[in-house]
């Protein structure tokens, strides 16, 4: 999330990936106020125009916030309330609309008084740069972008070299030139790339890669045990324990820890964990919640005004809060243990 301090009311937000709406989620309250360009339909005063119709229009509004909700299937947060002030006379103050925030679009959010935890969530994505997952073998080769928890995997790409008729002229560079192709499109300024697969194939396109200019722009790490190439290898990967030595700082690694360690727990039939939100939730009203961990799909599931109130009351007692996204294996274990899990200082009765 790209954010800029206006003043002490008003800060300039373009959302960057699905986490960065579900902060916003957390943060925008009903009486804030939006600042953004939208369109409406304006029906046009002129002598042939149509009654029941008009003209779809981009304007700029300023939203008093009445109502929030996110918008998982189209990955957008939809915010609806009164229009205050516009850029066009035809546009009445005080009618009502629906204003989607949109990933990569940006707007002004004004609050007369920000909280301690709205400060803390606006600012806590430090992480710039995300991780190009490679995984290759000479059939195919997996591409996928991991930022935060989120996974965005792009086609096989495929080589032509299994069947016989190609084995004669099979030719490796011109597979590495695809490639290199598609991993250009897909990478962010500062992304670490890595790359992994069975055979040697990895270090022969680690060592092409490193000799064109992305390979001086960009860090690159071969990984060694993840013995699948294509999509196949990538989710291996996100699930091995190299993923947590190579990206021990990262959002994906520190839910997969805490998971993991939650499954330690419960084997143990130690009680100081907690899975579902009633448990959850219990154990945050006695301050024993250390770390949390939320899935996306829970907000479909479950009230999403109480998710988000006990979101923000375990922020504000210093409980360290995650959210994983579903496009992940992390995401789908922690939809499967109730959509909400964390790991508590002490034992609570629940």
């Amino acid at each position: 999330m790209i954010t800029k301090i206006l003043d002490n009311n008003s800060i300039s937000i373009i959302p960057e990936e699905s986490d960065d709406l579900l902060t916003l989620r957390r943060i925008i309250k009903a009486g804030d106020r939006i600042v953004g360009t939208t369109t409406r339909v304006i029906k046009q005063d002129k002598e042939y125009a149509r009654p029941d119709r008009g003209d779809r229009v981009r304007i700029k509004i300023s939203l008093e916030v009445e109502k929030i909700s996110l918008d998982n299937v189209l990955d957008k947060l939809r915010v609806a309330g009164k229009i205050m002030e516009s850029n066009n006379e035809a546009v009445t103050h005080g009618s009502h609309h629906s204003y989607l925030i949109q990933l990569n679009e940006g707007f002004n959010l004004i609050k007369k008084h920000w909280t301690v935890v709205e400060k803390k969530l606006i600012h806590s994505n430090k992480q710039k740069f995300g991780f190009l997952l490679i995984g290759i073998d000479t059939t195919d080769c997996g591409i996928g972008r991991l930022k935060g928890t989120h996974l965005q995997l792009t086609p096989n790409i495929y080589s032509g070299s299994s069947g016989k008729q190609y084995k004669s002229n099979f030719n490796i560079e011109k597979f590495f030139e695809v490639i290199q192709k598609a991993v250009a499109s897909s990478l962010k300024e500062g992304d670490v790339i890595i790359i992994f697969g069975p055979g040697e194939t990895r270090k022969r396109f680690s060592n092409y890669l490193q000799k064109t200019s992305i390979g001086q722009k960009h860090k690159i790490q071969v990984i060694e045990g993840i013995d699948s190439g294509g999509e196949d290898g990538i989710y291996i990967f996100t699930k091995s324990e190299s993923m947590k030595e190579i990206m021990s700082d990262s959002k994906l690694a520190k839910v997969s820890s805490i998971i993991d360690e939650i499954m330690i727990r419960a084997n143990k039939k130690s009680r100081k964990f907690t899975m579902g939100f009633d448990e959850t939730k219990k154990a945050n009203q006695f301050g024993a919640v250390d770390s949390l961990v939320f899935s996306d799909k829970i907000l479909q599931t479950e009230d999403e005004e109480k998710i988000i109130k006990l979101l923000n009351d375990a922020e504000a007692k210093g409980v360290k809060t995650y959210s994983a996204d579903s496009t992940t294996d992390v995401g789908l274990r922690v939809t499967g243990l109730g959509g909400i899990v964390s790991l508590l200082r002490f034992p609570v009765e629940v």
